[in-house]
């Protein structure tokens, strides 16, 4: 996982109310990751409400308030397509979800007691996409389920909402994520998720022209 990839799903997280959390500052290289070093980020949501139902299965930004504490793995193949045939051949993206990394995992969170800790952590995993067509895209979220993933994001949701959010006039001096956006959106090279999205419906929504 590079930087980039955790810069964007940290900036994702913060701009929606998380406090997060980096376990580790290195890079592997020679080895494979321990049980504790496959947790990417940790967050936690100071305004979670308690009662709260359980968020959805994909997690846009309306599902975030149900989230209460979460370890994140963060998974940016960005070439490629997470399909059954993947998820099957590649267990490394499920390393996140072994008992002893979660239990490690509530070290960085406050204290509460075992059985609501566990009633409360989702397991949260970030990849590029899951397959379009069906039932390919029906047979990756059910495995993803199986192995025990709680919900998912995808890199298109965050910075379509990232870049909702970016104000041209703002100088993001403190994140290099949000200031190439914004530099980006002031030469007009990116567009705004709104523009695009009322774009698409225009299209939709475009009569065809009249028969001879």
């Amino acid at each position: 996982m590079s930087a980039i990839d955790e810069g964007i799903v940290r900036e994702y997280f913060e701009q929606n109310g998380f406090l997060v959390r980096q376990p580790r500052k290195y890079r592997l290289q020679a080895r494979r990751k321990t049980g504790e070093e496959e947790v990417d980020l940790v967050v936690f949501n100071p305004a979670w409400q308690r009662n709260s139902r359980k968020p959805g299965f994909f997690l846009f930004a309306n599902e975030l308030p149900f989230v209460r504490q979460a370890v994140v793995a963060v998974k940016g193949w960005h070439s490629g397509v997470f399909s059954p045939a993947m998820l099957k051949s590649s267990p490394e993206i499920f390393g996140f979800l072994e008992a002893k990394v979660l239990k490690d995992a509530t070290r960085f969170f406050p204290e509460t007691s075992a059985e609501d800790s566990a009633g409360t952590l989702t397991k949260i995993l970030v990849l590029p996409s899951l397959p379009t067509a069906e039932p390919f895209r029906s047979q990756s979220v059910e495995l993803l389920k199986e192995r025990g993933v709680d919900a998912i994001i995808s890199f298109r949701a965050m910075l379509l909402d990232l870049l909702d959010k970016v104000e041209v006039n703002q100088n993001y001096t403190k994140s290099d994520t949000l200031q190439v956006m914004r530099i980006l959106k002031n030469y007009d090279l990116l567009k705004d998720a709104q523009l695009d999205l009322l774009t698409e419906r225009t299209a939709v929504r475009r009569p065809k022209p009249a028969g001879p």
